[in-house]
C-alpha cells in the first residue's frame, strides 16, 4: 500500500514540476512539420478564436513558414462578412487555404463556403491540387466538432455530458435506494432538488467568484442561458463553478433530508457523494469537448501536451497546454470507485457522515492539486500565499471533510435502523 501512495506522490510531483518548468511561448506560436509529398516543411503554428486577432496576424512579417488553424468561432454568423474579408486579406499576402483533409481550396471565401476553410498556409513553394499534405506535431491537436448534427439542431457534447451525469446519477441512486431498502417515492424529489441545486448553485458560484461584472454588464445572462450584449443570443450557461454547486447542494439536500425523506442529512450526503463523483467526471469531459477550463502551457514534447484551437481568448495565446479537464475527470472516477467499494464492501455507510467527509477531502484535494496546472477562470478575486481562487475555496471544504469524518462517530446506526421503514 505504501508503494502505491509513493507512486501517487511521484505523479503529483512530476505534474507540478512540469508546470513550474512549462514552455514559455512568448510569440504565441508553436512548432510543427507540414508534409508535402516527400518534403518536410517546418512551420510555425498559430490559432485564435478572435477574428480581429486573426485579421491582425496577417499583417505580421513572419519569416518562417506559417500554418494558421481556423475554427468555427472565426466564422460566426454575426460577423461572417468581416471573416470573409479577413480570408481575402490572407489571400493577398500569399496564404493558401486547405480544408479539414488538407486539400487545397482555390475558390474565394463566401458566406456559404467559409465553414470549409480549416487552414491557412504560407510556405516558400506553393501547394498544388496534386500534392499530398499532412501535418505532424510533437503534441496532439484537440479540435473536434462541438456536437452531433441532427438536421437544423446540434446536440452539443457539453449538454450531452450533463445528460449523462444526471442520467447515470439517477440510475445509480435508484440502485442505492434499493440496496438500502428505501421507498422509491423519495427518489424523484431528490433528483429534482439535486438538479436545481447543481445548475443554479454552479452558475451563481461562477458569477460571484469569477465574473461579478455580469450583474452589471449582462444581468439576464446570470440566470438565463442567453447573452444580451451585442444583441440577443443563445449561449447556454458558459460559466459554472463546482464550489457554488456544492454550497447549493448542501442547502437543498438539507431541505430534502428534514422535510421530505426525514433522515439524518449525513445519510443523504454519504450516498449523494458517490453519485456526484461520477457526475463530476462527466462534467469535466464536457469541459474538455468545449475546450474550456484548460491547463497552463506545456512543453510541446510532454506526453500531456494538447493544442486547443477552439479555446477561449480569455486563456491567452493558443499553444500546447495540459488537458487539466481530463486530469480532474480521472481523479473523480477514481474517487467514485473508492466510495462505491467502501459503500458496498464495508460498514462505513452505517457511520453517517464518514463517506461524505472522505468524499469532501479527496474531491477538493483533487481540485486543489489540479489547479496548479490550470489557467485561471476569469479574474482571480481571491488569492493567498500564491494560491488561486479555486485552491483557496477548496481548503475550507477539505477541513470540513476532516471534521465531518471525526464527528461521524456520533451518528452510527445499525443495519436495521438504516433500512427502517417509513
Amino acid at each position: 500500500m505504501s508503494n502505491i501512495f509513493f507512486r501517487m506522490y511521484l505523479v503529483i510531483f512530476a505534474l507540478i514540476t512540469q508546470c513550474l518548468f512549462a514552455q514559455n511561448y512568448s510569440d504565441g506560436l508553436s512548432d510543427g512539420t507540414l508534409h508535402v509529398n516527400s518534403t518536410n516543411v517546418p512551420v510555425k503554428i498559430y490559432s485564435t478564436t478572435e477574428v480581429q486577432d486573426l485579421n491582425e496576424f496577417a499583417d505580421k512579417p513572419i519569416k518562417e513558414n506559417v500554418l494558421v488553424i481556423l475554427n468555427e468561432t472565426n466564422f460566426e454568423p454575426a460577423y461572417v462578412n468581416y471573416s470573409t474579408a479577413t480570408l481575402a486579406k490572407y489571400k493577398m499576402v500569399h496564404y493558401q487555404f486547405l480544408d479539414k483533409n488538407f486539400r487545397l481550396i482555390d475558390t474565394p471565401a463566401t458566406n456559404d463556403n467559409v465553414g470549409t476553410f480549416r487552414y491557412a498556409v504560407k510556405i516558400r513553394k506553393p501547394i498544388t491540387e496534386a500534392d499530398q499534405v499532412s501535418l505532424d506535431t510533437p503534441f496532439k491537436i484537440w479540435n473536434p466538432s462541438k456536437g452531433i448534427e441532427l438536421g437544423p439542431v446540434t446536440l452539443h457534447f457539453y449538454s450531452l455530458m450533463f445528460i449523462f451525469a444526471f442520467g447515470f446519477g439517477y440510475l445509480l441512486m435508484n440502485r442505492i435506494f434499493k440496496i438500502d431498502n428505501v421507498n422509491q417515492k423519495y427518489l424523484e424529489p431528490l433528483f429534482t432538488w439535486t438538479l436545481i441545486g447543481t445548475i443554479l448553485g454552479a452558475r451563481m458560484g461562477h458569477v460571484i467568484f469569477y465574473q461579478p461584472e455580469l450583474f452589471k454588464e449582462d444581468f439576464w445572462s446570470v440566470f438565463l442561458p442567453i447573452s444580451t450584449k451585442n444583441g440577443l443570443k443563445f449561449t447556454g450557461f458558459s460559466g459554472l463553478a463546482s464550489h457554488g454547486a456544492t454550497i447549493a447542494l448542501i442547502l437543498t439536500t438539507l431541505y430534502y433530508s428534514f422535510k421530505i425523506i426525514k433522515k439524518n442529512p449525513f445519510w443523504v450526503y454519504d450516498r449523494l457523494g458517490i453519485v456526484v463523483s461520477l457526475g463530476g467526471a462527466f462534467v469535466r469531459l464536457g469541459n474538455f469537448f468545449n475546450s474550456e477550463i484548460i491547463g497552463k502551457p506545456a512543453d510541446p514534447n510532454s506526453p500531456f501536451a494538447l493544442l486547443f484551437p477552439q479555446q477561449s481568448s480569455e486563456y491567452g495565446v493558443t499553444v500546447p497546454r495540459y488537458p487539466s479537464q481530463l486530469f480532474e475527470a480521472f481523479g473523480y472516477v477514481c474517487l467514485f470507485v473508492l466510495l462505491w467499494i467502501l459503500y458496498r464492501k464495508t460498514n462505513k455507510k452505517y457511520q453517517q457522515g464518514w463517506l461524505f467527509g472522505l468524499f469532501f477531502i479527496i474531491l477538493w484535494a483533487i481540485r486543489f492539486f489540479v489547479e496548479f496546472l490550470k489557467e485561471p477562470q476569469g479574474d482571480e478575486f481571491i488569492q493567498f500565499g500564491g494560491l488561486n481562487t479555486g485552491q483557496v475555496l477548496s481548503i475550507p471544504f477539505m477541513i470540513a471533510g476532516v471534521i465531518i469524518m471525526i464527528i461521524s462517530k456520533k451518528f452510527r446506526i445499525t443495519q436495521a435502523e438504516n433500512e427502517k421503514p417509513e
